[in-house]
């Protein structure tokens, strides 16, 4: 009798007898092959190739279709890895892995199951997680927050003919403009501009080999935070990119813990509140005890604000309880006794004009059809679960880890309404910023895609105009674009007068050459020439106007290289609407309420570098407010295309007013 126990078992365990668990699936099947069949080892890589067979139409996906290429997303060379922490102790690995050309040394970028081109790629083991869900549905609710998260794709999974079970075939963490969309850096970055961004910093364990870059307090005093680099990888980040990023962190923490809201010095002069909302109420819905410690992400544009997210690992969140790790309903997660995370979180709930939007935020996101609603929640997993159980049959097939599936996924439904309902009565009032009121501003002309001119690509040739469609003058200080793509942020004393317009360019020099007229200031980055959502906020991410244009009917189609631009029919139409827009090509007079008489000096207030533009050649003089010459110097003006003088200068001075006079003239300049 045990010879046939013993028997029976060998058989369970053979490789050839677990493939026939899956023959098909209503899931994408991914196959691997390793060069050898060689098992898949934590380090090195190995390689091999990989086929994903995938009818898109919807319908079912068969084994027997491994050599069909109509039915194969993905036909090709890579090298793979098993990856993860407490997740790569189970026998079901997860892994990393990259799409190769052919030479096995050039990456392949590739869309793989409907997600934008890529070459580094995740297969999700659905770790410890018995609903199988708790990833993708965090990531899900995310997304529909508005943010970017992780895309995702369930799939069955088959490794040198042994059938491994269930995936979330996902995007990885990493630079890039469908993903984490930030400026790329190099060993080269390491003065104002550049050093500034882009960057993804996280909190997380050391486990995965990266040395900590700096660690930081924690609400309690004798507890510490470890920072790691992921981008700039750790082993290329320069000295000054480490110091300046590090910096960033450090002020913000400084400010929040003083609780300071000034929008010069304060905390929401160095991070998108946005961002921190949104992570903290997703990370407060589902529960995650690691979400402000392990996995944590951060990102910094170049010239934009410090940023959080994407989001990312959350099995043991919506409500597990195994091991000793809950996620319970009834705590804050940023203060729950233990795994806490930097106090900046504990510090910026209870700042008061932050929590007010924090509840203000928590409010819109549970009105009824929004992704926090608790009957959409339960919804969308009854839809996740309709996709998986075929899966999840053929899963516990393998491993028989999966008992229990169904009262598990009730558990959490009925979790998820128990934590929406004591967040709703603790997260406080937001009654103060229920009404806010933001300045008139309106986007009114967008060259998203400039022909080329000589010389000068059209990239160079971009612009943005804004118009006050108000009679008083507005305070642009704070104000800034949210979203990532061109960053810009206007600088602290900026005023717009009332029906005056400004201009907001992708390159000064460029454009005063070309329109001969003077910019108000310049962004980081271009515009999309195909779509991009243009969304202009206060300090604290109240939206003051947004524009989401294409490049394709009904939005007017000459503005697409054609020589013309989008232009506002009138101020007062909603200019979201594409019927609002129509085409220009005339600039004269564009700048005309805002140039100044005699010279212009731009970017005012500065840094550093200033533009001077229509002066005389001769000598340009320097004096603070007591009349005391503090720069002298000659002007050399170089003359742009139209016959205007442009002349640049390094105002290396200390914060504070100046004044500027050339043959007689005077302007006002600030050094912040």
């Amino acid at each position: 009798m045990k010879r046939l126990i013993v028997l029976l078992l060998m058989l369970v365990n053979a490789p050839w007898l677990r493939a026939q668990i899956l023959t098909e699936s209503n899931l994408p099947i991914v196959v691997i092959e390793t060069d050898g069949g060689v098992p898949i080892p934590d380090e090195p890589r190995v390689y091999g190739n990989m086929k994903i067979i995938w009818h898109q139409d919807g319908s079912r996906n068969y084994l027997t279709d491994i050599n069909n290429p109509q039915f194969l997303n993905y036909d090709g060379r890579i090298s793979i890895e098993t990856r993860g922490s407490t997740s790569q102790t189970i026998e079901k690995k997860p892994y990393g892995l990259t799409t190769l050309l052919p030479d096995d040394v050039s990456n392949n970028n590739v869309s793989i199951l409907g997600m934008p081109e890529e070459n580094d790629w995740i297969l999700n083991n659905l770790a410890f997680d018995k609903t199988c869900m708790r990833d993708v549905l965090s990531y899900e609710l995310y997304e529909l927050m508005g943010n970017y998260a992780t895309r995702r794709k369930y799939c069955e999974v088959m490794v040198n003919g042994d059938y491994k079970g269930l995936y979330v075939f996902l995007e990885k963490i990493k630079v890039d403009k469908n993903r984490v969309n930030i400026e790329k850096m190099d060993e080269s970055c390491n003065a104002f501009p550049e050093v500034t961004g882009g960057y993804i910093t996280k909190a997380d364990k050391t486990t995965g080999g990266d040395p900590v870059a700096w660690t930081m307090v924690s609400n309690y005093s004798w507890a510490e935070v470890a920072y790691i680099h992921h981008y700039p990888k750790p082993q290329l980040i320069t000295d000054a990119q480490h110091e300046y990023i590090k910096s960033v962190f450090f002020d913000f923490d400084e400010a929040a813990v003083a609780h300071d809201e000034s929008l010069v010095t304060g905390y929401p002069s160095i991070i998108d509140i946005p961002s921190f909302i949104d992570y903290m109420l997703i990370t407060e819905y589902i529960s995650n005890p690691d979400g402000y410690v392990h996995s944590t992400f951060f990102h910094k544009e170049r010239n934009g604000k410090l940023r959080a997210g994407p989001l990312w690992d959350s099995n043991f969140a919506l409500g597990f309880d195994e091991w000793g790790i809950t996620s319970e309903h009834d705590v804050w997660q940023f203060h729950n006794g233990s795994n806490e995370g930097s106090r900046f979180w504990y510090e910026l709930f209870n700042s008061p004009t932050y929590r007010c939007f924090l509840a203000k935020r928590w409010e819109e996101l549970t009105q009824p059809g929004q992704p926090l609603n608790v009957e959409f929640v339960n919804n969308r997993i009854d839809e996740i679960e309709t996709e998986i159980v075929e899966g999840i049959y053929h899963d516990q097939q393998r491993w028989n880890l999966l008992w229990g599936h169904s009262a598990e996924v009730e558990g959490m439904k009925n979790w998820i309404q128990l934590r929406a309902d004591w967040i709703s009565s603790n997260i406080g009032s937001c009654e103060d910023c229920s009404d806010v009121d933001v300045p008139p501003l309106v986007i009114s002309k967008i060259h998203y895609h400039p022909l080329d001119w000589q010389n000068f690509s059209g990239d160079r040739l971009e612009f943005i105009e804004i118009t006050n469609n108000g009679d008083e003058e507005v305070d642009l200080t704070g104000v800034y674009f949210r979203e990532l793509g061109i960053t810009y942020g206007f600088p602290v004393g900026s005023t717009l007068a009332g029906r005056e317009a400004l201009v907001l360019c992708s390159d000064s020099l460029a454009f005063i050459e070309y329109y001969n007229m003077v910019p108000f200031g310049q962004f980081n980055r271009n515009l999309s020439n195909k779509s991009e959502n243009l969304v202009m906020a206060d300090v604290w991410g109240n939206i003051i106007d947004q524009v989401h244009y294409y490049d394709s009917d009904p939005w007017p189609r000459q503005a697409d290289g054609e020589g013309y631009y989008l232009q506002l029919i009138d101020l007062d139409l909603d200019n979201s609407l594409p019927e609002s827009w129509t085409i220009g090509n005339d600039l004269t007079g564009i700048m005309e309420n805002t140039a100044n008489e005699g010279f212009r000096i731009y970017p005012n207030p500065t840094t550093g570098i200033v533009n001077i533009v229509g002066a005389p050649d001769g000598e340009y003089r320097i004096t603070n407010v007591m009349g005391q010459t503090l720069m002298t110097g000659p002007l050399n003006a170089v003359e742009t295309r139209h016959g205007t003088s442009l002349q640049q200068i390094d105002v290396s001075l200390p914060t504070g007013l100046y004044f500027v006079e050339i043959d007689g003239m005077t302007q006002k300049l600030i050094v912040k």
